[in-house]
């Protein structure tokens, strides 16, 4: 996987980039009318939606969470909960996802968000020897290896998604 630098990234690439850290940064034409972005982006990179991860933003117990999973599932949000040693979880409000980390919807990454949030990934990740998660844009996403991604995020690795 080869090193991509960008004179002007987004904060995700940015991030990726200070850190040192080995990626691959791929973009597509986004699609405004395609009802999933992640699906939109597996179909437009040619990979499997298990390798494509879309960030969630989650409330637990009051307090933002990021949830990365893979777009062929969903987020069980009691496992969330349950990850964080939280009772009670809720997908937040997108505006408030969005203030928080300073991405749109459909473009928020686990990587270089305005406030760092305590993250969750998905145990399937660690199946595949790297995945693609958003890179700050609709249209534009990085990969890279799972690891790699917990390590820079500090996220905990749990099974938070279902089928």
């Amino acid at each position: 996987m080869a090193k991509k630098q960008q004179p002007a990234g987004t904060p995700a690439i940015v991030a990726l980039t200070a850190a040192g850290a080995e990626f691959t940064v791929h973009a597509y034409e986004h699609d405004p009318a395609h009802p999933s972005y992640g699906e939109e982006a597996a179909q437009a990179m040619g990979v499997s939606p298990d390798r494509v991860f879309k960030t969630l933003i989650a409330e637990v117990d009051g307090a933002l969470v990021v949830a990365v999973v893979p777009v062929s599932g969903s987020l069980d949000l009691k496992a969330l909960a349950a990850a964080v040693s939280g009772k009670r979880a809720a997908m937040a409000d997108p505006a408030l996802a969005e203030r928080t980390t300073g991405y749109v919807r459909g473009g928020i990454s686990p990587l270089g968000q305005r406030k760092r949030l305590r993250t969750v990934l998905d145990a399937s990740a660690s199946a595949h020897p790297t995945i693609c998660v958003s890179a700050g844009r609709r249209g534009l996403e990085v990969e890279l290896p799972p690891a790699t991604l917990a390590s820079l995020t500090s996220a905990t690795t749990s099974p938070i998604a279902r089928p």
